[in-house]
């Protein structure tokens, strides 16, 4: 049951001597949280885990409680252990949360809590966290910029035959869970349950060890690792589909389950089998889109910006509309990595429909452009667009692109590189630690919430 809150108080009176006192942006944060639009979006997420959650079941933590440890585990950058930790040892934090004298919540429960919270419901609450900053005077929504960033997913570089191995383990490690649901099956203890890990691991080796190498011979040795690592990676996969047809014969829900698991594993394998052998042994090459980087997070994609420190990266394309004041408006992530002035329209349309009036500037860099989006914002009613043609231009052009509005419009724009690089460092917008689509949703969602709380708090407090 989802209680309405823990006993009011206030720790800060327990000590009247002391000259403890909260954190002047977390008390501004804290008015800023009470909003109940804010609260009830949150706790009709948390009342989906079970039908009768918000009127049976023992007592759990207030919705306000859950909500604001999300917050500060995004604000600080937290792991959910360290958020545990902090919160329990922080009089301040405490108060904030509205944990008062109880016990800090277990970082598990932080993160069962943290999965039931939508996408959908981070998008709402980010537009309702707009209007409040544009209510408290932080912005007026009168200039728009946007740029896209690469949050990477939690994986290893990927090789071919890293992923061999890793299908090869994790099929295994499976297959060791279904040995113990098929005991009395001993027809197949000897066929389906052997472990090939250790073979498998020895080619990788033995991979590695001919790519340090060069010559002829080298490429022939890493040839033949190539083919023995298949085919042991294949061997696993065919002991996977018999364990998983005698699974589906049991016929129970624990046995279905997991034969449902290792058939969208093993299908994944396969993909990584397929790429490699065209790749290795044939020499085909296979497009991005088509690439299998991650068996834990197939989401993943393979995008190259040209920047020469990290040609290539792992991970989603998120799109990112900022207004003035500091707020980010919207995030966007996107599947692969589609051109930028695709993303023009959509962030427009956005803005007009939570501002309910068009920007006096729009900004972007020159992988923006387009005469039809120059056009359609003029359409909307924006009056300047700042955003430079790529390319040869013409000496009308040049003269548009040499006025003052424009000059002063798109060097405003060279902000969102900096405001990108404090989300990464300040927020977690590095490197994603949630698993799936929906947890890269969540990780990018909180992390631009917390950062626009923030703003609106420090803003507030000088």
């Amino acid at each position: 049951m989802l209680r309405d809150r823990y006993q009011p108080m206030n720790i800060f009176d327990l000590f009247p001597d002391s000259p403890f006192t909260m954190d002047p942006v977390l008390a501004e944060l804290d008015h800023t949280l009470d909003d109940d639009i804010v609260f009830q979006k949150v706790k009709a997420d948390l009342a989906k885990r079970s039908p009768h959650t918000l009127t049976d079941g023992r007592p759990s933590a207030p919705v306000e409680v859950i909500l604001r440890l999300l917050v500060v585990k995004h604000l600080y950058n937290w792991s959910y252990e360290a958020t545990e930790f902090w919160v329990n040892d922080s009089l301040s934090l405490r108060q904030f949360c509205r944990i008062y004298l109880e016990t800090v919540p277990d970082d598990t429960a932080m993160i069962r809590w943290a999965n039931l919270i939508q996408p959908d419901t981070l998008h709402t609450l980010l537009d309702h966290v707009t209007l409040l900053a544009r209510t408290l005077k932080v912005t007026r929504g009168r200039k728009l910029r946007m740029d896209g960033t690469v949050v990477e997913t939690n994986i290893h570089h990927p090789t071919d035959s890293s992923l061999l191995t890793d299908g090869v383990r994790v099929l295994t490690r499976t297959l060791k869970k279904a040995q113990a649901l098929l005991q009395d099956s001993t027809a197949l203890a000897r066929t389906v349950f052997r472990d090939r890990r250790q073979s498998a691991r020895r080619q990788a080796k033995a991979i590695e060890d001919a790519l340090r190498q060069r010559g002829e011979q080298a490429d022939k040795l890493r040839q033949g690792a190539y083919r023995r690592l298949l085919a042991i990676t294949q061997a696993t996969v065919r002991q996977v589909q018999q364990a998983a047809t005698a699974l589906k014969e049991q016929g129970t829900q624990a046995a279905t389950k997991l034969a449902d698991r290792l058939d969208h594993m093993r299908s994944l394998v396969e993909q990584v089998i397929t790429q490699t052998t065209k790749r290795v042994l044939q020499g085909e090459s296979v497009s991005a889109d088509e690439k299998l980087v991650s068996l834990f997070e197939p989401h993943t994609a393979i995008i190259r910006k040209g920047k020469i420190h990290k040609p290539t990266e792992f991970g989603r394309m998120v799109w990112l509309s900022e207004v003035e004041g500091g707020i980010v408006s919207r995030y966007d992530i996107l599947d692969g990595n589609p051109g930028d002035s695709e993303q023009f329209k959509p962030s427009l349309d956005h803005h007009i429909a939570v501002f309910t009036k068009p920007p006096h500037l729009v900004t972007a860099d020159r992988g923006v452009f387009s005469f039809a989006n120059e056009e359609y914002a003029h359409a909307q009613g924006v009056k300047y667009v700042a955003i430079p043609k790529p390319g040869a231009i013409s000496d009308e052009r040049k003269a548009h692109e040499k006025q003052g509005w424009f000059r002063r419009g798109y060097a405003w724009r060279s902000g969102s590189e900096g405001r990108i690089s404090l989300l990464k460092r300040r927020f977690g917008l590095d490197r994603c630690r949630y698993h799936g689509d929906a947890g890269m949703e969540r990780w990018v969602g909180w992390g631009i919430i917390a950062h626009n709380l923030r703003v609106m708090a420090r803003a507030a407090s000088t």
